[in-house]
């Protein structure tokens, strides 16, 4: 080992240490590579096929045939759990076809959440009627949608008018009689 002069310049490692040549070092890290795959039971040069590879298509319906979209994402919503949002969607999109157009005149789906289906009445007088119309209203529910889905209906009347503010505030109790 040559000796180091602590003032002169640093000396290169491979001066220092006997190092193998790069060639050695590749040849034996590719024999251990070698030997690893060998003890996991590949064998080295041999390619293997992927599973999907080894799948063939035959005269039966298999996982590689097209399928139908429909089924594709009915799947997809049972897996997420998503069933019975999109069922409740796709009643609130077609809400005038479900109820009918007297009540769709005069009443509109506002949010559905755990079960329970919350519907804004146009007047006070609808939001009474929608009351008593409450069990065929389920049952039209539980039909287009599957029994349970729907738990709850919950009938809420219009959104009141604030007479707190604006040019013709009146001080006092104010009008009472302006509901439509």
């Amino acid at each position: 080992m040559p000796a180091v002069d602590p003032d002169g310049p640093a000396p290169d490692v491979r001066e220092l240490v006997e190092l193998p040549p790069p060639q050695q070092v590749a040849k034996e890290a590719f024999n251990r590579a070698r030997s690893a795959a060998r003890d996991r039971g590949a064998r080295p040069g041999v390619t293997t096929r992927s599973p999907l590879a080894e799948q063939r298509s035959g005269a039966r319906p298999g996982g590689r045939d097209p399928q139908l979209f429909g089924d594709v994402v009915g799947r997809l919503l049972a897996e997420r759990g998503w069933t019975k949002e999109v069922s409740v969607g796709g009643v609130i999109g077609r809400w005038r076809d479900v109820v009918g157009d007297d009540i769709a005149d005069h009443a509109t789906p506002l949010t559905f959440d755990e079960g329970v289906l919350v519907v804004q009445a146009g007047s006070t007088a609808w939001a009474t009627q929608l009351e008593f119309l409450r069990p065929s209203l389920l049952g039209r529910l539980a039909e287009e949608l599957g029994q349970g889905v729907v738990e709850e209906l919950r009938i809420v009347g219009p959104t009141t008018r604030s007479f707190g503010r604006g040019p013709r505030r009146v001080k006092g109790r104010g009008p009472r009689d302006t509901w439509g």
